[in-house]
């Protein structure tokens, strides 16, 4: 098949996030499909931005023909963002009669985060006679208002909700990376028999084999932290990833409060807009059988996490994440064979799917103080073994090439 994926957003391993849409298409390349990404050359969560001279720019990454759109810089989530998602949008427009020519697409793929997307995937998929596919990630607009306190009746609001009901009711396949969004898009006009659920997912060599990046070394003062901690016996408990407030880190503090006199370590490794905040926290409150370190290379990622015991991962309490969750950092957790411990309610529980770790209520310091310490009583051989199938959940249900070869079948 001929393949072109919209996703504003897209990165690769030399650009940074978003990750998704290469891994998916390095798949769809190696089994024989071709792949065109269309994405803007500026986006918020992208490492390293292309080089761009002023004009659309094509790019070639392991196979994947990357078409860079020129669109400005901005900050936060104001008019700058609008004006970079509408100048994308208004590109790809401009750009439809030529891309269908050239490319004569068999599905036209809207993957961006926001929705509105789906309005130029659908002029594209006209002229191309194409399938035309709508990838959900969150659900706008109400991950807006219900995350971001977004009123209802805010124009941007309103515009997402016009572009979601278009796309439910005119898309040929609707893919969702959410896994209990059946009832929402229902009631939002979709047959439900479009429908198909790839959840995130990870590329198996970055986990395996004598050349993965899971021989990538971490720097002196982590790794010999870790050292010194496991040498004095204490049980690691860590966290790798952003420090925002979605995250709900403060009740990881609060936990490690309450056991400021146990055996247990704790280690937060990343950035983000709390982590000055949090760092000061636990300085001021004495927290220091707790340490903070700045982010690490993806390649150590696989290094830093098979050095803990106790792997942690909590959320926020909030309505939204009754549609499920899909996290990167849990399926790192779940590969890197680590027992967890979940603090979330929501409409699914891999942990518990997995029967990888424990899950608590969120919010909760003392039963994430609880959770910890009934992981850490339990003897390694136990906590090794709810490693082991969550690692085999993980292959089973979010290797790349599952997904990859779940989304084919799904366009057929």
């Amino acid at each position: 098949m001929r393949l072109l994926l919209i996703n504003h957003y897209a990165g690769s391993p030399a650009h940074g996030m978003e990750f998704r849409p290469y891994y998916l298409a390095r798949e769809w390349v190696r089994a024989g499909h071709e792949v065109t990404i269309v994405a803007a050359s500026y986006s918020h969560v992208r490492a390293v931005q292309p080089e761009m001279a002023g004009e659309p720019r094509e790019e070639l990454v392991d196979g994947i023909r990357y078409r860079w759109l020129p669109t400005p810089h901005y900050a936060g989530n104001g008019v700058g963002r609008l004006r970079n998602i509408l100048s994308f949008l208004r590109q790809v427009r401009a750009d439809a009669w030529r891309l269908t020519r050239e490319l004569r697409p068999d599905a036209v793929i809207a993957s961006s985060t926001y929705p509105m997307d789906v309005w130029v995937a659908r002029k594209l998929a006209k002229l191309a006679k194409a399938k035309l596919v709508y990838e959900v990630h969150d659900l706008w607009p109400l991950s807006l208002i219900e995350l971001s306190g977004m009123s209802p009746r805010h124009p941007f609001a309103l515009m997402c909700g016009k572009a979601e009901a278009d796309a439910y009711r005119e898309a040929d396949v609707v893919v969702s990376m959410l896994p209990c969004v059946h009832e929402h898009m229902a009631s939002r006009g979709l047959d439900l028999k479009k429908l198909h659920i790839v959840p995130n997912g990870f590329a198996p060599e970055e986990w395996q084999g004598p050349s993965s990046t899971t021989c990538a070394p971490l720097g002196e003062p982590l790794a010999e932290h870790l050292q010194a901690e496991r040498a004095a016996g204490r049980v690691i408990v860590g966290y790798a990833g952003s420090m925002g407030l979605p995250n709900a880190l403060d009740v990881l503090l609060d936990a490690a409060k309450l056991l400021k006199d146990a055996p247990l370590s704790f280690v937060l490794v990343g950035s983000g807009h709390e982590a000055a905040r949090l760092a000061g926290r636990a300085a001021a409150e004495g927290l220091t059988h707790l340490r903070f370190f700045p982010p690490i290379p993806k390649a150590q990622i696989p290094t830093l996490l098979s050095g803990l015991d106790i792997a942690y991962i909590g959320w926020q309490r909030t309505p939204i994440y009754r549609f499920g969750i899909a996290p990167n950092k849990l399926i790192d957790y779940l590969m890197a064979g680590r027992a967890i411990l979940h603090s979330v309610e929501a409409g699914n529980d891999p942990v518990a799917e997995a029967g990888a770790g424990l899950t608590v209520a969120p919010e909760d310091a003392p039963a994430v103080a609880d959770g910890l310490l009934k992981l850490a009583a339990l003897p390694p051989e136990a906590r090794a073994a709810m490693g082991q199938r969550g690692r085999a959940f993980a292959m089973a249900h979010h290797a790349y090439p599952v997904l990859a070869a779940r989304f084919i079948e799904a366009l057929k």
